[in-house]
């Protein structure tokens, strides 16, 4: 595979990418080297698993990680009432030797998601989604996956790789991760988009969406994440939310009371709302137009950024020519 025939096939999965991160995934895959991925939460880290799996029409194998995760629920563990009834019901046909070692053989063995990803005859995708909420123990523990595709079962012994898995691992950086896992992967951050791509990924994910709203809810998005006040900076799935929020209720225009109804769509606790709000009537007083209902950034910024300028030059005219006026939303 190519990087035009991949960033072809992100493109029919609706995954909006630049050739940056195209040309990452497509060297990651061709040297079977695992993949992490940082960025803050809600830039789409885990997104660009799923598309991979669909553009390499491979199955999708995740394992979600938490505190205290294990082998047991990460790799392996042997089905121990099926073993209990096997000893009760052959105890006294068969040799204790030959029993023991029957009840440690695949009839018992439950794969758990890394040891289905090797044991596949056919390759697959598999996530391993904020390693950074596991353990340092379990980090310590994939290590062995990561660098030889394969993993020790002490009651069975070596079992490598059937086939070589593409392994994405995601982190929201909400701890440091050891430099002995990092060397064993490529690396790729990811910010979130600007304005001009926030609009593209609403286009391909929401084709239907009224042109002029998805402007002004890249806008508002942008500057909702540029608001130090904001403690939950608003992700790409809640941009989507939103605008499919304001088209359920009809409303093609961003205004004050549109953004008040949807709130609860892209802010998600109290503070945030209120945070906003604030900080959107303090800026609208500071223009000393009375009446005005602009909302200027409360940064106090100029009124429009290269980036807004372009993406309203782009997608947001009337059909006579002439530019629409987007509100400063929040």
């Amino acid at each position: 595979m190519d990087l035009t025939t991949l960033k072809a096939r992100l493109d029919a999965a609706r995954y909006i990418c630049d050739d940056q991160v195209a040309t990452t995934l497509l060297v990651a895959l061709q040297l079977g080297r695992p993949l992490l991925i940082e960025g803050a939460a809600g830039v789409g880290k885990t997104e660009i698993a799923k598309v991979m799996a669909q553009a390499l029409d491979r199955e999708l194998v995740r394992l979600q990680c938490y505190e205290g995760l294990d082998e047991s629920k990460a790799l392996y563990e042997w089905n121990y009432q099926k073993q209990l009834l096997s000893i009760q019901v052959d105890r006294d046909r068969v040799d204790s030797g030959t029993l023991t070692r029957s009840l440690f053989s695949d009839e018992y063995l439950l794969e758990r998601p890394l040891l289905k990803s090797i044991r596949s005859r056919e390759p697959v995708v598999l996530l391993i989604d904020e390693i950074d909420k596991a353990d340092e123990e379990f980090e310590a523990f994939l290590l062995e996956l990561l660098s030889e595709m394969q993993v020790t079962i002490p009651e069975v012994g070596t079992i490598r790789a059937s086939s070589i898995p593409f392994v994405v691992l995601t982190s929201n950086r909400t701890r440091p991760l050891s430099e002995a896992l990092r060397r064993r992967c490529a690396y790729l951050y990811i910010q979130y988009p600007d304005i001009d791509k926030e609009v593209a990924i609403i286009r391909a994910k929401l084709p239907n969406a009224n042109e002029r709203l998805a402007v002004q809810v890249a806008q508002a998005i942008h500057n909702l994440r540029e608001n130090t006040a904001i403690l939950k900076k608003p992700s790409i799935a809640e941009t989507l939310d939103w605008v499919a929020a304001l088209e359920a209720l009809g409303i093609s225009d961003l205004t004050d009371e549109a953004i008040r109804q949807t709130s609860g769509f892209v802010l998600k606790n109290s503070e945030d709302q209120q945070a906003a709000f604030a900080a959107g009537e303090e800026a609208a007083c500071a223009c000393g137009h009375e009446g005005c209902g602009h909302r200027h950034p409360h940064t106090g910024e100029a009124d429009d950024t290269a980036k807004i300028q372009r993406a309203q030059q782009a997608a947001d005219r009337e059909p006579d020519g002439r530019t629409l006026k987007v509100p400063r939303a929040l």
